[in-house]
């Protein structure tokens, strides 16, 4: 392939498609189950199967930590993990705006194979579109996921009682802070990674715990709104403790400049569980075997309005309200 950059032509069913496809996708994905030349993918899998979709669109596409590539990975897997399934296949769906650099582009599908090697998944399905100059950021990315459950019941907010407490695996805010840095806006530069991750082994670690009530992944509007999805589904309130919470330094910092708040902020390799209250001390154990992690045990579900309340650090409390305007320019 001697362009250097996506054209039209690479979208319109024609050879210079078919090399896309070929040179690109199928070289780093045709490890798995994907064949090019057919319509649709035969699966062969047994039990009680779930399934999820999601749409990906980040800024830049690269990132410390990821790219839009592992993110579209990541994000997937991660939806059918905290609902209790083992991840098997993807569908991989590509918008592409003419005139993206196919450098870029085959670093981030490299990416992307990747992550899904990594993740145990194979991508057996796909489409490619190229949009024109101007109808797109780059590249957008649309995933849906296959995965058997794994867990002797139904992960579930219905499964939720005043007493219950949240668990975080680890930092909050550090998705959203990363991307924001690698935009270089504010003025303000930095090395903080992304947390994109999959969060396989830290649901996988659950499924089999008694107590274990509901898990979720904590992705655009970050844990506050987890909170608050949980407060409404349940009518219980959400009592969150700051000097429990892990938000690392960087996070802090430019939250403090720019006057943003870090329980809001996008993460991507976060899982926000809630067990019953006997069953902590087991999950917090079970985290902590996976990878040197620093789990925390962050807030506990009690009678009363369906609301967040955020203990502060100097002893008051404050009301922590439900999104309604982008916490940061979009990020994903």
């Amino acid at each position: 392939m001697t362009q250097q950059r996506i054209t039209l032509a690479h979208g319109n069913g024609g050879r210079f498609m078919r090399e896309l496809i070929d040179e690109v996708f199928a070289r780093h994905l045709n490890d798995g189950q994907l064949d090019t030349h057919t319509d649709a993918a035969h699966l062969n899998l047994s039990g009680d199967l779930l399934f999820t979709t999601d749409g990906f669109t980040v800024k830049p596409l690269e990132f410390p930590g990821g790219s839009i590539g592992s993110l579209a990975v990541h994000g997937t897997v991660n939806d059918l993990a905290v609902a209790g399934a083992i991840p098997r296949v993807l569908s991989l769906n590509v918008f592409i705006e003419e005139g993206l650099e196919f450098a870029q582009l085959e670093r981030i599908v490299a990416d992307l194979a990747r992550a899904a090697r990594d993740c145990g998944v194979q991508v057996v399905a796909g489409d490619t579109k190229v949009l024109p100059h101007g109808e797109c950021s780059g590249l957008y990315l649309a995933t849906s996921g296959i995965g058997v459950r794994a867990t002797p019941g139904v992960l579930s907010l219905r499964n939720i009682r005043p007493g219950d407490v949240l668990l975080v695996n680890g930092s909050v805010g550090d998705h959203g802070t990363a991307v924001m840095l690698a935009r270089e806006q504010f003025g303000l530069r930095g090395d903080l990674q992304s947390d994109a991750a999959s969060v396989l082994p830290y649901a996988q670690a659950l499924f089999d715990l008694p107590g274990i009530r509901f898990m979720r992944d904590p992705t655009r509007g970050g844990l506050a709104t987890v909170a608050h999805e949980i407060a409404s589904a349940c009518g219980l309130s959400v009592r969150l403790s700051e000097p429990a919470i892990p938000v690392k330094d960087p996070v802090r910092a430019v939250c403090e400049m720019l006057g943003y708040d870090p329980y809001y902020l996008a993460c991507e390799g976060r899982v926000v569980a809630v067990v019953a209250e006997d069953a902590v001390d087991e999950a917090l154990a079970r985290w902590r075997g996976i990878d040197g992690s620093e789990p925390s045990l962050i807030g506990q579900l009690e009678t009363g309005a369906p609301r967040v309340i955020l203990e502060t650090e100097l002893g008051g409390q404050r009301f922590l309200e439900e999104l309604e305007d982008d916490p940061l320019p979009r990020i994903c």
